[in-house]
């Protein structure tokens, strides 16, 4: 058996961990081993459908040390005027430029691809079976409790008959021409980007049917947009999004005054969405989703024979020649939570709601810059995912006792300046903080946060 030495060991080289990895190389001299199962950086990007974009601007994804994306506007498309999103294979080549010339360049990053972490230091190589003992000096560090599920790899829930087609939208782009009738199943972010991919593609509204089980509040993407010139959308989103706290009633009514502020929206006005797993979307792309008027809202699939598609809530009929479309994974899907920090271990999980890789480089700066594992866990409460409305209000919960953590530690708050990572506070940054219109929001945001903070903890608990 071989063995070698190394600082920290990290289990999986996606997203998060080449995060936390990026950030450990600036702030320390550490050694850093990562171990993946797949043979190349980026985790689940290496195997993302064809068409898939980043949620979220790019200018915010990735890693601290290195740029994705130019931070130009679009001009053209369903995200015309926002700020541009990366394609998968543009951030999986991100990763793999991460790796190959940030990391390994260093000297103090090795990369085991095709590997997995048995416990306790020893690494199997898949295609061997031969085992590595990894003597680690300081930390492991489970990069794995973020890891995505996707429609590639993930397990189905339901039955399939043998003559039925049923494809993830991987392969969607090679199928569609097939076929004349289409059935996308689920209400996430994906089943939202196939529908797009047909209708954008020359599909007519009539030919897609689409399986919603429960229906999705979907974020206003102009809400998330980072720089100064949507220093109102963005700030001013922050500051309605209080007001709605604070004024709320109850859950229902808290939702509502955030459709009212233009920061959520929902597929069907008639429709009280169920869940909140927060897929980002243009009004642009809401208006071509509704679109589709064969919306079937009986719960989950359990069985698609040729002539039925059979749910939850009972059976309808089907054509024959459907191409069915699983977009049921979930990506995100953690709700439970765990100490990050604990004896010898890293568990990486979010510190801020919806920003894996932002949380995970500022784990890496919090592990660097504290001497115990109290203090770092004080400015690391995990946020869970989000699956309700009244789910959100507790990670909001989460999220907002870290802000104000941080905000009280000077180093924190110069180096969360500079993160690249860190996209909320850029509008901030970049705007003339004596213009009244912006001294305006500063001082409302200020006036309604204690407040808004306190419903959000009663409404979280009713």
């Amino acid at each position: 058996m071989d063995r070698i030495e190394t600082d920290y060991l990290i289990t999986g080289a996606g997203a998060s961990g080449l995060a936390f990895a990026d950030t450990l190389l600036d702030e320390t001299d550490a050694h850093i081993t990562l171990v993946d199962r797949r043979d190349k950086a980026g985790g689940h990007w290496n195997d993302a459908y064809p068409f898939v974009r980043l949620h979220q601007p790019s200018s915010f994804y990735g890693v601290s040390s290195l740029n994705l994306g130019r931070e130009s506007i679009d001009k053209f498309g369903l995200n015309k005027g926002f700020e541009e999103l990366a394609s998968g294979q543009e951030v999986a080549n991100y990763f793999h430029t991460v790796m190959r010339d940030r990391l390994l360049q260093s000297g103090r990053v090795r990369f085991l691809p095709m590997s997995e972490h048995l416990g306790n230091g020893e690494v199997r190589q898949l295609l061997s079976n031969k085992i590595t003992q990894i003597d680690v000096h300081h930390r492991y560090v489970d990069a794995g409790l973020l890891e995505n599920a996707i429609p590639l790899t993930h397990q189905r829930k339901f039955q399939v008959a043998a003559d039925v087609v049923c494809i993830p939208p991987n392969f969607l782009t090679q199928k569609a021409h097939l076929h004349s009738h289409f059935t996308i199943l689920g209400a996430g972010k994906t089943a939202m980007d196939s529908v797009l991919w047909l209708l954008e593609n020359g599909a007519d509204p009539t030919q897609i049917r689409w399986v919603v089980p429960r229906d999705p509040w979907m974020i206003n993407r102009a809400f998330t947009q980072p720089s100064g010139a949507f220093y109102h959308e963005s700030f001013g989103g922050t500051m309605r999004q209080m007001e709605a706290v604070m004024d709320a009633t109850s859950i229902d009514d808290f939702a509502d005054r955030m459709e009212a502020a233009n920061l959520w929206m929902r597929l069907d006005p008639s429709v009280r969405p169920l869940i909140m797993h927060a897929p980002t979307v243009t009004m642009a792309e809401l208006e071509r989703l509704r679109e589709v008027k064969d919306i079937v809202r009986m719960g989950h699939v359990e069985t698609i024979e040729p002539h039925k598609l059979r749910l939850a809530g009972g059976d309808c009929s089907a054509n024959p020649s459907t191409l069915y479309v699983d977009c049921t994974a979930r990506a995100l899907g953690h709700t439970n939570t765990w100490p990050i920090f604990n004896d010898d271990r890293i568990a990486l999980q979010m510190i801020r709601l919806y920003q894996p890789t932002f949380s995970a480089a500022l784990i890496a700066k919090i592990e660097t810059s504290f001497d115990n594992d109290e203090a770092k866990n004080a400015l690391a409460i995990p946020v869970p995912m989000t699956d309700t409305v009244q789910s959100w209000l507790v990670s909001q919960i989460a999220n907002t006792t870290n802000q104000f953590a941080w905000s009280q530690h000077p180093e924190l708050k110069a180096w969360i300046a500079s993160c690249r990572l860190d996209g909320f506070g850029r509008a901030g940054r970049e705007v003339d903080r004596n213009d009244p219109e912006v001294q305006a929001v500063f001082n409302r945001i200020k006036e309604v946060s204690m407040p808004a903070f306190a419903n959000m903890r009663k409404l979280a608990t009713a």
